[in-house]
């Protein structure tokens, strides 16, 4: 019974992300296997349908790389051997942002991208005190992603190398209602009218080069779909569901470390749905199968920040 429950929709329980008994079916359903993830409730999704929070999804993939600079192979090659585990957050111990919250935006494209060049203008400057940067003022200013309706991770890059974005104390987030706000050009909250940039963008191929890039240089961006069992991931390394065909749509995230969790290698990632989520706002995925296409969908992406 709880196998036809929980792939049919007979039920209307079943749309509520936090609904008891759709938890026990997530944590009972594992076709006899011992699953490496823990579902639980989300105080993120609180009274919430999968249909309310399809527009938090708000990534467009780009793709393989269609049409993004790489850097050369031989500059991964001469950067030695991957660690069995790595955490950015342990190895620049004060340097990486904190979880931040979207809110009922789908925003995500932007607050990841922006948060992976915070953490590398600290990591550069080595500067704990470096600010946190304005995901408004991407998701305001940049023209050729779609605000609350979504983005790409290319040209949210190129809009942070070639435009730039002010301090989060400048510029606060004010389209968490899903209202996109007015791109300003002047701070609306304290502090001068700086523009940060990045030097330069690309994407990143290759998981091993994936790893190479975060231990050299500090998080990535990535995207990946995400199906309906993800909102009420609690703990572990998560694997969706045997039953799910259809993703919900796309997420962008930060990834900030890797390792493995009873013989489950994982990526370690930083969410953008606040700290009451998932494991503090961090959550692991299966890494080095691609899953769910974490590893090339978005494609993952990076940049060098001006410093």
């Amino acid at each position: 019974m709880l196998a036809l429950a929980a792939v049919g929709s007979a039920n209307a329980w079943e749309e509520q992300i936090n609904h008891p008994d759709n938890i026990k079916n997530l944590n009972d359903l594992h076709l006899g296997k011992a699953d490496t993830w823990v579902a639980g409730e989300n105080r993120f999704f609180q009274n919430k349908t999968y249909e309310d929070v399809k527009g938090l999804l708000g990534t467009t993939f780009a793709g393989n790389l269609l049409g993004s600079p790489v850097k050369e192979q031989k500059y991964y090659d001469a950067l030695g051997d991957v660690p069995a585990s790595f955490d950015s957050r342990t190895t620049w111990d004060g340097l990486i942002a904190p979880i931040r919250d979207q809110q009922q935006c789908g925003s995500c494209w932007a607050f990841s991208a922006v948060e992976v060049l915070t953490d590398r203008l600290r990591i550069a400057k080595k500067d704990k005190t470096s600010p946190v940067l304005s995901a408004e003022d991407l998701v305001a200013c940049d023209k050729s992603d779609n605000g609350c309706g979504g983005g790409r991770l290319p040209t949210a890059w190129n809009f942070l190398q070639n435009t730039g974005v002010v301090s989060d104390a400048c510029e606060p987030y004010t389209s968490g209602s899903g209202t996109t706000g007015t791109c300003q050009t002047k701070c609306t909250g304290s502090g001068d009218y700086t523009k940060y940039k990045a030097t330069s963008s690309y994407a990143v191929k290759g998981v091993a080069n994936m790893q190479k890039e975060i231990m050299t240089n500090g998080p990535i961006q990535v995207a990946f779909s995400v199906y309906k069992s993800f909102m009420s991931y609690k703990t572990g390394v998560y694997q969706k569901k045997w039953y799910e065909i259809m993703p919900e749509g796309g997420h962008a995230v930060k990834i900030v470390g890797w390792g493995t969790e009873s013989g489950t290698d994982y990526w370690l990632v930083a969410n953008s749905w606040n700290t009451s989520w998932g494991e503090d706002g961090f959550f692991k995925i299966l890494r080095g199968k691609d899953h769910c296409g974490i590893e090339t969908e978005g494609p993952p992406y990076a940049g060098m920040p001006a410093v």
